[in-house]
């Protein structure tokens, strides 16, 4: 990947780097390793999903785990990235598209909002254990962002990070 590289994380990643062992650890290890300037960020709407889970999920344990997962965002070095009220709008715009034109699931708008969220905010890489953001397909996705003149986010998860930048 080239210098300078925007990375998003869903909802699901700060959610997985909560637990000591998950291969999320190792996606971060080999992203701070590996990814020459990479930065990574959450976009308001991963923010907005934990602070929900952190107050209301049914599970103890996923409300524990949104709790660690924000109060140590800055420690695992992810920043936060704020939206413009234009960028805000164009993110709506794209994900409504994205949903309108099936990439995203109907019933997964936050996914949608978090991908446009990336494209608006020029970030070239999404990385989620999400299966349904990753259903996505490829050219659909592509073909979408250039109608809304964003560019390509490519989704990944985190093992997938692990393989190709590490060679396991």
């Amino acid at each position: 990947m080239p210098p300078d590289t925007r990375i998003v994380v869903d909802t699901n990643f700060p959610m997985d780097l909560a637990h000591p062992t998950d291969i999320a650890h190792d996606a971060l290890e080999v992203i701070r390793r590996k990814v020459r300037g990479g930065q990574i960020y959450v976009t308001p709407t991963v923010l907005d999903e934990l602070a929900t889970k952190a107050q209301y999920d049914p599970s103890p344990r996923k409300r524990a785990d949104a709790r660690k997962a924000l109060a140590s965002i800055a420690t695992w070095k992810i920043l936060t990235l704020e939206l413009t009220d234009l960028q805000s709008t164009f993110a709506r715009l794209t994900a409504d598209k994205l949903l309108d034109r099936g990439v995203v699931l109907a019933e997964e708008r936050n996914d949608a909002l978090i991908l446009a969220e990336a494209a608006v905010l020029d970030c070239q890489l999404l990385i989620t254990s999400d299966s349904d953001l990753r259903a996505a397909d490829p050219a659909r996705l592509a073909l979408v962002l250039r109608e809304c003149q964003m560019p390509m986010v490519v989704i990944r998860t985190p093992g997938d990070i692990v393989r190709e930048f590490a060679g396991r």
